[in-house]
């Protein structure tokens, strides 16, 4: 075990603000947890010329500084003895930071936490609703008619497709009950159950609801005289999400107060239908009319202000990305479809995708160190297919120039969309393949903004990073301090000679492990076979700024296609976390490894877990360590990524060589380790 500089772990605390500033401190496998009184009083620098820390970052009221698996424990106990405070879980630490979060940041924090598990089935209508657009949309592959219509046999097919990507917005109800009941501590099967009830079919349907009232019909219930309008609520957000918080607060009430003898009998009836009747009698009605003001209200500013509204959304819609506050607009989204018919929030989102990964791959021609290139590419590939916070956190953030042209492209191609009233008929499907949630008569206009999106931020950073670069390197040789570039190793393992020459530098020796013996030194290969089957892809696709910015230490991704985790070598389960999300392996010759299942999953509380081991024991490769349920953990909204990390701190370590993005299978050698034993 490493002995841990007690006076290191006081810096850490001196620069997070000192003892009175903490307010609470957790840990998990990789990372400090804070909540702090006061974020302002953290010394940033100092925290950064500490050898402890290996990176930080505050993310929804935690301050989290990254120390890495198997020292974190230590750092964490020697800080308790140091603070005299008292040992606090990750949801106490959570429960405070959340306190400490104003109401508007608590309330975009719930919707964030309601939508997000539910974005997968979203995405799929979304993707599906645009396969239908292209087989329905007039003047794609004929002019002035449809797929379906030159070729009728398809009509069916369409069809079909159009009643199952339809199913989850006509039953939105459904799963924003099932989730919001669940957020606010109700039971989620209630919740469904309230989403069916609002949307049931011997309701007239929200969509004819319009049409219905100008001709007088909107049939009604009369209650005692009390005239209450009999309409479903297909397609909106806010009838749902109150109702929901009503039936979860109601049940706590009666669970608390009801004999366990009765509460079968009593609880979910009358909690069900005392919510049912507010829901159609004050909620729904009231809600109904918010929700359709405020959605008028916002389409009256794009229509008078258009140009100025796509500029300010499009423009800053990665801004929303760094601060969370992106998730509101789902409901937001959500809620001009099924008003509206279409949304025009969704176009600029998907643009602003394309522009922040056009930025991050301009990097790959300004970048000069070859890992900084392989991260630029991969993650501005993750942003072209929508998921942007790789690029936006681990290459546009760090000099800025890079997310400002991003930012300053999406903003052109928003005033674009904006003035041409671009609509989205679903949502889910950001980024390159964004086009197909466009209803297709607009997609002349999309890939307008999609050309200057990709345009604008390359060229920009790109003639900017240059004379950047160019101007770094001239200050440099005016000190006679020419930067050496890092040398790496190719997949032979050898020296990229090439490339150091190239740079103008003398490259320092690497010693092939497989002629270790000959060279008389204690240099070794190791050859890990995968503990996963699944998908390899770089640490940078990782959302979560710890691994995709290889804080930890270098290693790759899988992207599991089965829930289960073998032994990638013969060793020893140094530790197996609590909640048996991630395990420490080491092997016979002192090498450890972090295998991290999913991110966040540490909030799951070991339900979605079964461990086949326990700390201490031995392992021999290809033995079953642990299980996963991987529904579960997709439906809570967490990513089933799993970063396999060699952390830092093993002096020993050389290099780590790194698959492209491929299909391998639980037995297929992912990393070849160069070490030297003993250093």
């Amino acid at each position: 075990m490493v002995k841990i500089d007690r006076a290191k772990v006081e810096q850490i605390v001196q620069a997070v603000g000192g003892r009175d500033n903490i307010e609470a401190a957790s840990h998990c496998v990789t990372r400090l947890r804070f909540a702090l009184a006061d974020e302002s009083k953290v010394d940033a620098k100092a925290l950064d010329q500490n050898d402890l820390v290996k990176g930080q970052f505050s993310s929804q009221g935690q301050f989290q500084v990254v120390i890495g698996p198997g020292l974190v424990d230590q750092v964490y106990e020697e800080m308790i003895q140091i603070t005299g405070g008292t040992r606090a879980s990750k949801d106490d630490v959570k429960d405070l930071a959340g306190k400490k979060q104003n109401p508007i940041q608590r309330a975009i924090k719930t919707l964030a936490d309601i939508f997000i598990p539910i974005l997968p089935a979203i995405v799929m209508a979304g993707l599906l609703l645009g396969v239908n657009n292209i087989l329905t949309g007039a003047d794609i592959f004929y002019e002035g008619q449809s797929l379906i219509e030159v070729h009728p046999q398809w009509t069916d097919v369409a069809s079909m497709i159009n009643l199952i990507a339809s199913t989850a917005f006509t039953f939105l109800p459904v799963l924003i009950g099932w989730s919001a009941a669940r957020q606010f501590g109700g039971s989620p099967l209630l919740g469904i159950v309230l989403g069916l009830i609002l949307v049931n079919p011997g309701l007239m349907s929200a969509y004819d609801y319009a049409k219905a009232k100008l001709e007088g019909t909107v049939p009604v219930w009369n209650l005692f005289g009390l005239e209450v309008q009999s309409i479903g609520y297909q397609g909106q957000v806010l009838p749902v999400l109150v109702s929901a918080y009503i039936l979860a607060k109601l049940e706590r009430f009666l669970n608390k107060r009801v004999h366990d003898s009765i509460k079968l009998l009593v609880v979910a009836p009358v909690a069900l239908l005392v919510t049912g009747f507010l829901a159609f009698i004050l909620v729904g009605p009231v809600t109904f009319a918010i929700g359709n003001m405020l959605t008028s209200g916002l389409v009256s500013i794009f229509n008078s202000f258009a140009a100025l509204g796509g500029l300010i959304y499009g423009g800053l819609y990665a801004v929303l990305v760094i601060t969370g506050m992106h998730h509101t607009f789902l409901a937001v989204d959500v809620q001009l479809i099924g008003s509206e018919g279409g949304t025009f929030l969704w176009p600029m989102l998907a643009l602003s995708n394309i522009a922040q990964g056009a930025a991050a791959l301009a990097m790959l021609f300004v970048y000069q160190e070859q890992k900084s290139k392989g991260l630029a590419v991969t993650s501005s590939v993750s942003a072209f297919l929508g998921v942007t916070e790789p690029a936006i956190f681990g290459v546009n953030l760090r000099l800025r120039y890079p997310f400002i042209f991003g930012l300053i492209g999406s903003g052109i191609a928003g005033i674009l969309l904006a003035v041409n009233n671009v609509l989205a008929s679903s949502i889910g499907v950001g980024g390159i393949p964004g086009f197909l949630s466009i209803f297709p008569n607009q997609w002349g206009v999309f890939f307008l903004g999609m050309a200057i999106v990709l345009i604008v931020p390359f060229t920009g950073t790109l003639l900017y990073g240059r004379v950047q670069m160019a101007r770094l390197r001239k200050k440099a040789a005016a000190e006679d301090c020419e930067p050496q570039e890092a040398v790496l190793m190719n997949t032979d393992g050898k020296q990229d000679e090439e490339r150091a020459s190239a740079s103008g530098t003398s490259a320092p020796p690497v010693t092939h492990p497989d002629d270790a013996e000959t060279a008389g030194d204690n240099s070794f290969m190791l050859e890990m076979t995968s503990p996963l089957s699944g998908r390899a892809v770089n640490l940078s696709q990782v959302p979560d700024p710890a691994f995709a910015e290889k804080q930890m230490g270098q290693g790759i991704a899988i992207i599991p296609a089965e829930g289960k985790v073998y032994a990638p070598f013969d060793g020893t389960v140094v530790h197996l976390i609590k909640s048996k999300h991630a395990l420490i392996l080491q092997n016979e010759e002192g090498l450890q490894v972090l295998i991290h299942v999913g991110i966040n999953t540490v909030s799951l509380k070991g339900r979605p877990f079964t461990a086949h081991v326990e700390t201490g024991a031995s392992i021999s490769k290809g033995q079953l360590l642990l299980e996963f349920d991987m529904d579960v953990i997709q439906s809570a909204g967490l990513p089933i990524i799993t970063p396999i990390i060699i952390p830092d701190g093993q002096e020993q370590i050389n290099n780590v060589e790194e698959l492209p993005g491929e299909a391998i299978q639980g037995e297929s050698t992912i990393l070849r380790i160069a070490y030297t034993q003993g250093t």
